[in-house]
């Protein structure tokens, strides 16, 4: 490296530490003047890795490593750059709950909601805490039923303890995303049917302004699911093991305070699952819940999207649950989201199938393939046994 390159790399440090903390992460000129930089950067040293550092192609074994390694390298590159593309915008609505909070107060009546605890194997004290934090939801219209696919007597004990509402079935068809079906069936034939569902993981505790928060946003009728971030009670196996829970952030922060915000601002937010909230209306018109893939949450918004329902996200900390406690949970919990992954590629509307997606939605999903870690939650609980076993629930 010569002395000039020295000297662009101290001009850059030198800029960094000047402008850097004066700038604002929500504004969208900042960023994009910042993540352009960075692909500018990136490319530049791919063409300078191309051009002047591997030898030329030839069937030998030192020449076909060469390119192969710069190939790898060039394909990492264009993953960073659509990265770089999706966080360049940012997009914070929680002025638009605030503000839209007007609109759910000048309606005629409360709309109703019923929120949907699903539940398979837990044990007492994580549903307990959850049923509790649902009724707890400050709500004019709300009723709170726990799905129990385990079909277990104490559970049904412990709704009536709580007053909330129990409700099992037959057989365990399809997990979660057939527990929440099954539950639409009944409530549809109720004398006041939801005209939303709210929907959490047995061990995903509400706040008591959840609805107040999210629900404001349904004043687009277009919207057809709010998703909030999800927050957790523990230290996740990365922290425990490392021991640094104290000073480093959970694994999934990043994704669900910047880069699900940035999917927002491109209109490819998508539902993760738990401590969400969905239109009836736009569920009935998909169909249900999809039962095509194990990451039925993702494949949901996909399926709205067809049907040109938005999915959007509001970043506050509504909710909090428990992370996976070992390593074991946790690598049986990704593996669940890459096989769902992969069962979303092969299925009908899949990036191969030609299915017909918005152009935002599309491109989001291909973003999503590139940028990290997704925030699936299949399971309704992320380390229950039968997320380890894949038995039904």
């Amino acid at each position: 490296m010569g002395v000039s390159d020295f000297g662009l790399t101290f001009v850059l440090i030198g800029a960094s530490i000047l402008l850097l903390p004066h700038l604002d992460r929500r504004d969208n000129r900042a960023r994009v003047i910042l993540f352009s930089i960075s692909i500018v950067l990136v490319w530049r040293y791919i063409a300078w890795r191309l051009s002047a550092t591997i030898p030329p192609l030839a069937l030998t074994v030192e020449s076909l490593y060469a390119w192969m390694f710069a190939i790898v390298e060039a394909t990492a590159a264009l993953g960073s750059t659509i990265a770089y593309i999706t966080l360049a915008r940012t997009l914070d609505r929680g002025r638009e709950a605030t503000e839209a909070r007007t609109w759910l107060a000048g309606l005629e009546r409360a709309p109703r909601v019923d929120v949907l605890i699903t539940t398979y194997n837990e044990d007492e004290t994580i549903l307990t805490r959850t049923i509790v934090g649902a009724l707890g939801i400050d709500f004019p219209a709300l009723r709170v039923w726990v799905l129990d696919d385990g079909g277990r007597p104490w559970v049904e004990q412990l709704c009536q303890s709580k007053n909330a509402h129990y409700l099992a079935r037959l057989d365990n068809r399809h997990a979660k995303a057939g527990n929440i079906n099954h539950a639409l069936g009944v409530l549809r034939r109720e004398p006041d049917p939801p005209e939303f569902l709210a929907v959490f993981d047995a061990d995903f505790v509400p706040q008591r302004n959840f609805l107040w928060r999210t629900m404001p946003l349904f004043h687009d009728d277009n919207v057809g699911l709010v998703q909030t971030p999800q927050h957790f009670f523990n230290n996740d196996p990365i922290q425990s093991n490392l021991v640094i829970g104290n000073v480093w952030p959970d694994e999934q922060r990043f994704f669900f305070d910047h880069v699900m915000a940035s999917k927002d601002a491109w209109g490819a937010a998508f539902c993760c699952g738990t401590s969400s909230v969905v239109r009836v209306r736009a569920l009935e018109d998909i169909g249900g819940f999809p039962t095509e893939s194990v990451t039925e949450d993702f494949l949901l918004t996909l399926e709205l999207d067809r049907r040109a329902w938005r999915t959007v996200y509001l970043n506050e900390r509504l909710s909090a649950g428990l992370a996976p406690e070992g390593i074991r949970e946790y690598l049986t919990q990704r593996g669940r989201w890459c096989l769902g992954l992969m069962q979303i590629i092969r299925s009908a509307i899949g990036p191969f199938s030609g299915g017909h997606l918005s152009i935002a939605t599309a491109s989001g999903s291909s973003m999503h393939f590139s940028i990290g870690p997704p925030a699936f939650r299949s399971s309704s609980s992320a380390f229950s046994s039968r997320s380890f076993t894949g038995s039904p629930g």
